[in-house]
């Protein structure tokens, strides 16, 4: 499991950042997305295994392109520099303020440690993480859903039936190309006299958004998946739905990104160990839940459910900045930068 919005975090800038993050989403929210499209169709055509042996080709191509990427964290590559120096020069003056004299199993320990720290002890980090991985489990219910509502439902064949996910792929890049605008309404809040830039509680006000898109999306289809209905109709709840998740992700870590500075690695690492977890346990109930409630009132449920959990960015928009003040690392944080 990698962390990669802590590497985009680290090259990008912070005008910037939401347009990497975006990039970088097509990944999480549109891999899911384009794995049953092309599986179904390989599974009709060519076989289950060869779904397998095609995760294996890429997974190797990807694997050899990572062993071509740099270091981009900060404190390590200034450690690096350091010791460089030290080492031509021969003066052990050449120092940096990371320069904390910690054993490689120390570094080690803090390394595997500070996201579980930050995971159980930082109000941030807890509701942030809470709320983006019940984001990620529903998403990855639609895994079950979609099969039902029109393979078992409509009589689609697998590979057809990989088509109806197409409209969540579109309202993600739909919400990535808004960029432009969403950054344009981020900017018209108010600015840090000291830094220039918004306050991290400019981004929640994208999260709202995605979070009632995800909410409308998710109750359309409830109530449209059924055969009586025609197909586009569900298809097309996939839109807003795709789009809130996108927002949700991009402008989530993006919050946590402007909100911990050096320690986003570890707060990403949380918030993606979270909803990995929540991501690949959730699907396993929803069999039950759609054999016991149907597809239409479990996928309600899902729905009213999401709707709730819309005063999470709603309440950090407003009073996100009271929050980050009560948060220890946050503290630290700043006492370390007025140093410097």
């Amino acid at each position: 499991m990698g962390n990669s919005p802590a590497s985009v975090n680290d090259v990008v800038s912070d005008e910037h950042r939401a347009m990497a993050f975006g990039i970088w989403s097509i990944g999480p929210t549109n891999g899911p997305v384009y794995g049953p499209i092309i599986g179904g169709f390989v599974f009709e055509y060519l076989g289950w295994r060869w779904t397998n042996w095609l995760v294996l080709i890429i997974g190797g191509a990807v694997l050899a392109l990572m062993a071509c990427i740099r270091e981009t964290y900060a404190p390590v590559i200034l450690r690096q520099r350091a010791a460089k120096r030290r080492q031509q020069t021969g003066d052990s003056r050449w120092w940096t303020q990371y320069d904390d004299g910690e054993s490689l199993s120390a570094r080690l320990r803090t390394g595997f440690g500070r996201p579980f720290v930050m995971l159980f002890t930082e109000p941030i980090c807890i509701f942030w993480d809470i709320y983006v991985a019940l984001i990620y489990g529903v998403l990855y219910l639609c895994f079950v859903a979609f099969p039902i509502a029109f393979q078992t439902k409509r009589g689609w064949s697998p590979g057809l039936g990989g088509l109806a996910f197409v409209g969540i792929g579109v309202g993600v890049l739909i919400a990535i190309a808004c960029e432009p605008l969403f950054r344009r309404v981020i900017n018209l809040h108010r600015k840090d006299p000291a830094t220039g830039l918004v306050a991290p509680e400019a981004m929640a006000s994208v999260v709202c958004l995605g979070a009632t898109l995800l909410a409308v999306g998710q109750l359309w289809f409830a109530w449209t998946c059924t055969p009586n209905v025609h197909w586009i109709v569900p298809i097309l709840s996939g839109v807003p739905f795709g789009a809130g998740n996108a927002c949700v992700f991009i402008y989530a870590s993006n919050y946590i990104a402007r909100s911990y500075g050096i320690y986003t690695a570890s707060a990403l690492a949380g918030n993606m160990l979270t909803r990995s977890i929540v991501g690949a346990c959730l699907p396993l109930a929803e069999p039950s839940m759609y054999a016991t409630l149907g597809l239409n009132w479990a996928s309600t449920l899902l729905g009213l459910v999401e709707a709730g959990c819309i005063s999470i960015p709603v309440v950090f928009y407003f009073y996100g900045h009271r929050i980050r003040k009560a948060s220890p690392m946050i503290q630290e944080l700043k006492r370390m930068q007025a140093k410097a």
